[in-house]
């Protein structure tokens, strides 16, 4: 992901959409990102009570919109491939036409939340949730006021731009699927049917 935002600021400069000075506070944000990733580790212990708290859960939600989506599919590939849990990745725009059916108080739903230009948005796909009595896991921007009087738990995220957020998401989603891994007692390190390179076509 840091590879393709420094590709795309490469190229913003070439064709001239970019400024010198633009560039540069991109890259003073990017800068940044590895502390704020230190500081993410600090609240491990936070998400390791949410995943006690979810242990016994069969299925999960992870709904992402616009960048986030594709990290929603991270989250629930990673939960499924280590803990077994049966988990699906889905955009957040399209719940309405198929998993909002599945939703009830015995799935919990892993919301990617943080401040962009979708967040409204994605605040009305949280009230879709609960009213269906959903449970909501809500990973949030620090600054955020509002989303703990709408979600069931929450996860905050350091504010950064929105197109590195991505980046800092995939930490405590890695860290929910290793904790209820570990907490059921499966192999983290040797998931079961799992191969690291193709080898068979």
């Amino acid at each position: 992901m840091v590879t393709l935002f420094l590709l795309s600021l490469r190229i913003g400069r070439e064709l001239g959409l970019l400024s010198s000075h633009e560039g540069k506070s991109l890259i003073k944000e990017l800068i940044k990102i590895p502390h704020l990733m230190e500081e993410m580790l600090q609240s491990s212990n936070r998400v390791a009570q949410i995943a006690r708290k979810y242990l016994h859960a069969r299925d999960f939600l992870y709904l992402g919109r616009g960048i986030n989506y594709p990290i929603a599919l991270e989250g629930a590939l990673k939960l499924k491939e280590i803990s077994y849990i049966h988990a699906e990745g889905y955009p957040a725009g399209e719940m309405k036409h198929g998993p909002i059916a599945l939703i009830d108080r015995e799935m919990p739903v892993v919301v990617l939340a943080t401040k962009n230009e979708v967040y409204e948005k994605v605040l009305s796909n949280i009230e879709e949730v609960k009213a269906r009595e959903g449970k909501v896991i809500a990973l949030a921007s620090q600054s955020d006021r509002e989303i703990a009087k709408k979600a069931d738990d929450v996860i905050f995220i350091p504010d950064t731009l929105a197109s590195l957020t991505p980046i800092l998401l995939t930490i405590p989603l890695q860290l929910l699927a290793y904790y209820m891994a570990d907490f059921k007692g499966t192999d983290v390190d040797q998931p079961r049917n799992l191969a690291k390179s193709v080898t068979v076509e």
